[in-house]
């Protein structure tokens, strides 16, 4: 006999909080766990630094801390490694999840998930209209960014690929600037 796998709704894996492991996410109604490495750690721990800064350089540029839940669809909870969202986006001071999508997720590279990354969270992002995603490729030492070239693009139009040598910027990030020679040694 085989079994088949339970779809697991958005709003019943939210009211599993207090139960579930750490570095869990629900994609297309499956729960599955990452475990991240020291090294994917240190860099999501930098990326986050380096956002946060630039937040706190001038009022009103948002807030970006580290991972949290996330409801993108009925059968999609992940959970970004580092994520941004604009002033007018911030959550309410006592939410316990973002409802949608940030303005900037990160995700980056583990081997248990990165298949996902690119693929099904990738085309979920894109469906719900994520303004720009950071895919660090800790095996490559690069930063594939996917972002729209408007508000009113329907899809990642924008594919850029960022390594050794250069600076990631962000037109939504007006002044950051993340070395990528920097960043991937740690």
């Amino acid at each position: 006999m085989v079994a088949t796998p339970t779809f697991l709704s958005a709003d019943d894996y939210l009211a599993t909080d207090r139960e579930r492991p750490r570095f869990t996410e629900l994609i297309h109604g499956e729960v599955f766990l990452n475990t991240p490495s020291l090294r994917h750690q240190r860099i999501g721990a930098r990326i986050q630094f380096l956002l946060q800064l630039w937040c706190e350089q001038a009022p009103g540029r948002g807030e970006a801390p580290l991972s949290v839940d996330a409801k993108l669809s009925d059968g999609d909870v992940y959970a970004p490694d580092v994520w941004w969202v604009c002033e007018a986006n911030r959550p309410a001071r006592d939410a316990k999840h973002l409802v949608g999508p940030p303005d900037l997720a990160v995700e980056i590279r583990s081997p248990s998930t990165w298949r996902f990354d690119v693929g099904m969270k990738f085309e979920t992002y894109e469906r719900a209209e994520l303004p720009e995603l950071w895919l660090v490729d800790t095996a490559s030492n690069s930063i594939l960014v996917y972002r729209r070239s408007s508000p009113a693009a329907k899809t990642f139009d924008v594919a850029l690929e960022f390594s050794d040598g250069e600076r990631l910027t962000s037109p939504m990030l007006p002044g950051l600037s993340v070395d990528i020679t920097a960043l991937f040694d740690r």
